[in-house]
């Protein structure tokens, strides 16, 4: 077991309590339903109340009232982060938020800054709110250049992010300068960012107030609506993912918040989605909250009980997490309007059934979905329905196993993408010749003041472990 330091360990085993579960657009409700299926009681409180998980779970409509009542109190998104810091400070339970990590996700160039401040290699950033600005900048500066919405955006315009593919910038030049009018309108503020070539792949771990709890997790995004990367973004379509004993890509990025997230309190899941290549790990930005669909895959590689594990993290105390070795993706099932809101089309499938061939639902996880006279249909507005996990000794074994409970799945017009997983090969092969992936020793050794002893200049990545090591001694 983990030790973390304080003498706490996890001494929840067997026991039931209770969870109130705070969201603003119905997110977490799978983890709710799998914490319930264990035999806690469960309520939940979703701000944008729809017909999101009736039958499945009991919604209440004012969660302040339930404080009290509650042994652990869940917040599954950004902006709950003031409300967190306060009720912990009033003793209380807390799992997710608080202001220091929302500023994190939600602030860009803050992020970005602290990101730098504590030793990450980061990519040249600017900032904007000011489209001609921008415009002199790529004319001025030729390269090939990112576009990200920053500060407060709605979700509408949230993944309304350019990848630029011309090494001059024209193409980011243009669509910005031919859309500006209405881009003003929706997008205030905006950072262009360099971009450079690279494997996509996020460090993450969860983190129990005082220290981070092992093994992490490596992730691949899967952000485009079609296979190959292609049409518009979406929150996620799909991940593929292991869990790891802290390795350097980890310590290079997620590691070095652990100090800063202690002061902060903060308890939770924490990500840093980086760009990595033979020169560097360039980190993106910060998730802190649990991932979406991460969370519902993370139910498909951790064996131990999900109730225990969020206690124990939200009173500060250490636990032994127990994971499949291997590998786990989840495919993430919508269908139109998705990823648009269109009313109109929404409505059609409004309260569609969603039948299943063989009547299993093993590695079927919620998404917007409600019960009705013990039928699975269609509810809420994200046309986002369902996310399906599968999990094996390698990456095609973990495919396997999740397409083939996909195929067991009946939704009229459902859409889905094909190939999360399939650059595995490629990707492996990088990024352990890069020495990403090779295990650290964590926690870190001690820092040693430079007048006790020399350190000799590292030569290669393959030294990082060997130095830390002597560092150790």
């Amino acid at each position: 077991m983990n030790g973390n330091g304080n003498g706490h360990t996890n001494n929840s085993e067997n026991k039931k309590y209770k969870f109130l579960f705070v969201s603003w657009e119905a997110l977490s409700g799978d983890l709710a339903w799998q914490i319930q299926k264990e035999g806690h009681e469960v309520k939940c409180h979703i701000r944008d109340v729809s017909d999101e998980y009736d039958g499945f779970l009991e919604k209440v409509d004012d969660w302040k009232k339930y404080t009290d009542w509650a042994d652990v109190i869940v917040f599954d998104d950004t902006g709950f982060g003031a409300e967190a810091d306060r009720l912990r400070k009033a003793g209380k339970a807390v799992v997710g938020g608080s202001a220091y990590t929302d500023k994190l996700e939600m602030d860009r160039e803050f992020g970005q800054a602290e990101m730098k401040r504590l030793g990450m290699l980061t990519l040249p950033s600017w900032d904007f709110d000011n489209y001609e600005l921008a415009l002199t900048f790529i004319k001025q500066n030729p390269g090939r250049y990112v576009y990200k919405p920053s500060g407060k955006v709605s979700s509408d315009w949230s993944g309304f992010l350019l990848l630029g593919k011309e090494d001059d910038g024209r193409d980011v030049y243009e669509i910005l300068d031919y859309n500006k009018k209405i881009l003003s309108k929706h997008i205030k503020q905006f950072q262009l960012q360099k971009h450079v070539a690279g494997v996509e792949v996020g460090a993450s771990a969860f983190f129990n107030g005082e220290k981070f709890i092992t093994p992490v997790l490596v992730a691949f995004e899967h952000k485009r609506l079609f296979p190959g990367e292609l049409g518009p973004m979406t929150g996620e379509m799909g991940t593929s993912m292991f869990w790891s004993e802290p390795n350097i890509l980890f310590a290079e990025t997620t590691g070095k918040m652990e100090e800063e997230l202690r002061k902060a309190k903060y308890v939770g899941y924490i990500d840093i989605n980086c760009i990595v290549n033979g020169r560097g790990i360039y980190p993106l930005e910060f998730t802190c909250r649990f991932g979406y669909p991460t969370i519902n895959i993370q139910q498909e590689g951790v064996i131990s009980p999900w109730g225990e594990f969020m206690y124990s993290i939200a009173h500060y105390q250490d636990f032994s997490l127990k994971t499949k070795k291997g590998f786990q993706i989840g495919v993430v099932i919508v269908a139109p309007p998705f990823p648009y809101d269109d009313p109109q089309e929404r409505d059609l499938y409004k309260d569609i059934s969603i039948l299943f061939r063989k009547s299993s639902v093993e590695g079927v996880h919620l998404g917007d979905v409600k019960m009705v006279d013990g039928v699975w249909r269609t509810a809420g507005r994200s046309s986002y329905y369902l996310v399906v996990t599968g999990s094996g000794a390698t990456m095609e074994d973990a495919r396997r196993q999740a397409y083939s409970r996909v195929e067991n799945i009946m939704i009229i017009n459902m859409i889905y993408r094909t190939d999360i997983g399939a650059t595995w090969p490629q990707d492996s092969d990088r990024l352990r010749t890069w020495s990403y992936l090779d295990q650290v020793a964590w926690p870190p050794p001690l820092k040693i003041k430079p007048e006790h002893v020399q350190l000799a200049p590292l030569n290669s990545q393959s030294q990082y472990q060997e130095q830390k090591t002597q560092n150790s001694l």
